[in-house]
């Protein structure tokens, strides 16, 4: 079965494959991080709520607070 199967619904959903990399969880916060300071700068604060909430996000599942000890 290909790695990436079962990211749907049900017992065989997400996370059951694995999850996603420490890479992609990096990669992701990193780039949260970048539309946020972006969002900011253009005083875009309601859209730079939404994403440095997912940076936040992506930092807790990569720093292994909560998912599957970061996604490894």
């Amino acid at each position: 079965m290909a790695p990436w199967a079962g990211w749907g619904a049900g017992p065989a959903g997400a996370g059951s494959a694995g999850g996603p990399s420490r890479t992609f969880l990096l990669a992701a916060l990193l780039g949260a991080a970048v539309v946020t300071a972006i969002l900011v700068r253009d005083r875009r604060y309601a859209e730079a709520t939404v994403t440095a909430l997912a940076a936040v996000y992506f930092a807790l599942r990569f720093f292994g607070v909560f998912g599957r000890g970061g996604g490894a």
